[in-house]
């Protein structure tokens, strides 16, 4: 029985889109492709992701991670870096308010809510 799915990630979507077009693959059947690569990794014996888990814990160094996994973890790294974690958003909505330097200008310059840019 065939169920839709709803996927969060758009840049994830569009990479499969793109790699069913060279595959002569629907989005569909894209995506149903890489899902059961990705379950034949998780249960190779060769593939922990428990480990990866561990390491994206703090738990356990890298060193630990076959290549394989550390391939998977990389990728889960940058992914989880890219977003804003938990408090970010409200740290920095306070710094704004409080005119605190909240980043940098195009010339490396730090910026404060409210401040003119110079020219």
């Amino acid at each position: 029985m065939a169920r839709s799915v709803k996927f969060a990630d758009d840049a994830f979507v569009e990479d499969a889109r793109t790699a069913s077009e060279v595959q002569s693959r629907s989005l569909a059947g894209q995506i149903t492709h890489w899902a059961r690569i990705g379950r034949a990794i998780e249960r190779s014996g060769s593939f922990d992701h428990t480990r990866i888990s561990r390491v994206l814990a703090g738990e356990l160094e890298t060193t630990a991670l076959t290549p394989e996994e550390k391939a998977v973890w990389s990728e889960q790294f940058v992914a989880r870096m890219s977003e804003p974690g938990p408090d970010e958003e409200t740290f920095f909505s306070e710094m704004r308010k409080s005119g605190k330097p909240v980043g940098l200008d195009a010339s490396g310059k730090i910026v404060e809510a409210g401040a003119q840019p110079e020219r």
